[in-house]
This record gives C-alpha cells, sequence and structure tokens, in this order.
C-alpha cells in the first residue's frame, strides 16, 4: 500500500516521531543531547513552528510542535536531521544513516488531545523504565512544563496556558495531570495516528481535515456492505 502523504497545516499541532536506523543508538553522549535542542530551537525559530512539548529518548524523539506555515515542519526536520546527522558522524567517528528513513507525523486535535499528547511524549522515560518519574529526566520538556526550569525552547500552546491565570496555578495543575493513567487504548490511538498519518481528534475534527485537505483523516471502518455510498465515498478519498 503505498505511504499516505503527510498533513501540514498552519497552526494545527503536530506529533512527530524520529526513530533511529534499526532502532540504534543516536545519543552517545550528554552533548549530543544539548546540541540536538540547540539547533531544534535555532531551527524552529528560523522555520515559524512552536515547540510544546519533547523528549529525546536514546533511540528516539518526539516532538509536539506548531507550525505557523505550511511547510515550517518539513523543513525544520529536514534541516535539524541533517545538521545532527553530520555532528554526530564528525564528533563520533561515524559513517552511514543515523535515522530510520522519513520522520513520522500526525497532527492533533488540539482541543481535545495536546494536554494528553504532551504527557504522552513527556512519559516516555517512566513508560522505558528508565525513571520513576518525569521530572527525573533531564531532557525532556516536563522540567519546563511542570517544574521551574526555564527552557527558552519551549513556546506554550493556548490550551496550556488556560490551565491557570498565571505560571505557578498552570505548572501546578499541569502536574496534576500526571497523577493520572494514561489508558492504554489512548495510548494506540496516539502511536496509530503518528505512525500511520492519521488525525489524532475526534470526529468533527477529522471531518474538518477531511475538507480541508481532500484525502481521509482516519482509517475506513473494517466490514460493512461494501456497497454503500459510505464506503464508495470513503474508498473514493483514499
Amino acid at each position: 500500500m503505498p505511504r499516505l502523504p503527510r498533513l501540514n497545516l498552519p497552526d494545527i499541532p503536530q506529533h512527530v516521531v524520529q526513530r533511529g536506523n534499526n532502532r540504534q543508538v543516536s545519543f552517545f553522549i550528554e552533548q549530543d543531547y544539548a546540541v540536538y535542542l540547540d539547533k531544534l530551537k535555532e531551527y524552529a525559530k528560523k522555520y515559524q513552528a512552536d515547540v510544546h512539548a519533547y523528549v529525546l529518548m536514546t533511540n528516539h524523539v518526539h516532538l509536539l510542535m506548531t507550525p505557523h506555515t505550511e511547510k515550517g515542519i518539513s523543513q525544520l526536520m529536514q534541516s535539524l536531521g541533517r545538521y545532527y546527522v553530520r555532528y554526530v558522524n564528525q564528533t563520533h567517528r561515524r559513517t552511514g544513516t543515523l535515522w530510520e528513513g522519513r520522520y513520522k507525523s500526525g497532527l492533533v486535535d488540539s482541543e481535545n488531545y495536546l494536554l494528553l499528547v504532551s504527557r504522552y511524549i513527556e512519559l516516555n522515560p517512566v513508560r522505558a523504565n528508565m525513571v520513576q518519574h518525569p521530572a527525573e529526566y533531564p531532557w525532556s520538556s516536563y522540567q519546563g512544563n511542570a517544574l521551574d526550569k526555564v527552557i527558552d525552547l519551549i513556546t506554550p500552546h493556548s490550551i496550556y496556558l488556560s490551565l491557570g491565570k498565571d505560571d505557578e496555578q498552570r505548572k501546578a495543575q499541569y502536574r496534576e495531570l500526571f497523577k493520572y493513567h494514561i489508558p492504554d487504548l489512548s495510548l494506540k490511538e496516539i502511536r496509530d495516528a503518528t505512525n500511520k498519518a492519521w488525525v489524532l481528534g475526534n470526529e468533527r475534527f477529522r471531518q474538518q481535515i477531511e475538507i480541508q485537505t481532500g484525502r481521509r483523516a482516519a482509517p475506513l471502518p473494517r466490514g460493512g456492505d461494501r456497497k454503500s455510498q459510505k464506503y464508495k465515498e470513503a474508498k473514493d478519498n483514499q
């Protein structure tokens, strides 16, 4: 089955994932993480994309960003990827591919899913049994979104800002969200939307995206009457 084109719309958040080739290590020493984040900040500014949440794992990266131009995130990821590969190869005297092909991404319904995806991203080290609490992991946005660390890279989304009337209240409300378990079904929704270039959102949001882009935003329903008008319309939008 041919790969679906990425959905890129200005001012709609995207969850971006990039993995190391064959799931191999992409960050070797602490300096590597710092270099990646520094260049992410530079290219986010250059290509007009706001970074709301991130985590740098040993062999992959998760980013939650809102572009303000149609090509903002693709330009950012291309420039960042090229720079970081050159840096790693020169620093660690290696050659060859570092990343596993194209990065993966999916649009996020900010009103209903943005904070969920932010939690999903910052809880990665906990799910990987690297730490017991996201505050213990230095290479994520949690310490900026929930604690007192100043991370210039982060631009708060309006949904995050709505959590409270001031910074202290917002951070406290954000920490409260981490007391609740993310259901397995929600984890699957997030992963499927990102890995398969679907839209993560409710039905109304998905329909809006389909109208704007002219392509389907979710998988076709399984089974049912394959001769029905609804099936034919969905098939035509593949």
